[in-house]
């Protein structure tokens, strides 16, 4: 249960630096940043896996490039069913998504896994 708030609270951090550095991604309030970390959330452990199955042959054919608009859309998704989170385009949803990507990779480096301390 503590990883998963720590997770939802890095996927906050990251959506608001993300907010703040790409043009055409908008976070209204706190609250509507911790929402849209949870949809975020969501979207990717719900609506990527199927749009990954469904998108597989295009992926296969671009060399994996197109797994950047699935996240893009998984983000765009994400903005559409939370107030207060916007995106103002595919670009804007597709950079937000590796933006938001790599600063919760960071931010999770720092963070750090207690997982392995739970199994010894």
């Amino acid at each position: 249960m503590r990883n998963l708030l720590i997770h939802w609270l890095v996927m906050g951090i990251a959506i608001a630096v993300t907010a703040h550095f790409v043009p055409g991604v908008h976070v209204d309030s706190i609250e509507a940043g911790v929402i849209a970390a949870a949809a975020v959330g969501l979207m990717n452990a719900i609506v990527r896996p199927i749009l990954t199955f469904f998108s597989l042959p295009l992926t296969i054919l671009s060399l994996g490039l197109f797994y950047l608009v699935v996240n893009g859309v998984c983000f765009g998704l994400a903005a559409f069913f939370v107030p207060g989170f916007h995106v103002d385009g595919i670009l804007a949803a597709i950079l937000g998504a590796l933006s938001t990507s790599v600063v919760s990779t960071v931010l999770g480096w720092f963070v750090g896994d207690d997982d392995d301390d739970d199994k010894k």
